[in-house]
């Protein structure tokens, strides 16, 4: 008995595939029916768009790890912003007793204001190593970024628009902004 090479439909459903689909048949070159041909096609679509789907899920996967990493540096950069945001205003009541020192007299006056300047100093340095940078707004243009304008003055003395009085000094935490310097805005004088 000569065997057919087609198979009939139970060696089919024996063979099973794992979409579902059915198995390929093997057949010699040149005797492939368009319906086989129909099927290799649609299967070679579909693995066609299998790997594309695992070549984007793995380009999502690597920017998703590229992020994480970047996150976690960005976290770890920062990780001290409450820390120094609760230690600014230390700083600000030591430039006060600092300036109440200056205006106080005699030997007693002198060593507390040593004793405060060299507190001051250590606790500067400090926070400087941690990225602590001071915002230095007195004679700049004024820049919403770096400035919080509390108020107007009429002079003729420096441009419109400039910093002619710092109230509060403005902090960043390495290229993050923790505060805005107060300042007093110059405004020309009305004519």
């Amino acid at each position: 008995m000569k065997k057919n090479n087609a198979t009939t439909e139970q060696e089919r459903a024996a063979a099973g595939s794992p979409d579902g689909a059915e198995p390929l048949v093997a057949v010699e070159p040149g005797t492939i029916t368009p319906e086989q041909l129909k099927e290799l096609k649609e299967r070679a679509a579909k693995a066609d768009e299998n790997w594309e789907r695992l070549l984007r899920t793995t380009a999502d996967f690597d920017n998703f790890k590229k992020r994480a990493a970047r996150e976690k540096q960005e976290a770890i950069k920062f990780a001290n912003e409450g820390l120094i945001q609760k230690l600014v205003p230390i700083l600000d009541n030591f430039d006060m007793a600092l300036s109440a020192a200056q205006n106080a007299t005699g030997e007693a006056g002198q060593s507390l204001q040593t004793g405060v300047n060299m507190i001051s100093q250590q606790l500067k340095n400090v926070l400087s190593e941690a990225g602590l940078e001071e915002v230095d707004a007195a004679g700049k243009a004024f820049d919403p970024n770096f400035h919080e304008a509390v108020s107007q003055k009429e002079t003729a003395e420096a441009p419109e628009g400039h910093v002619i009085q710092q109230l509060r000094k403005g902090y960043k935490l390495r290229d993050r902004l923790l505060r805005p310097a107060s300042v007093v805005v110059a405004k020309q004088p009305a004519a």
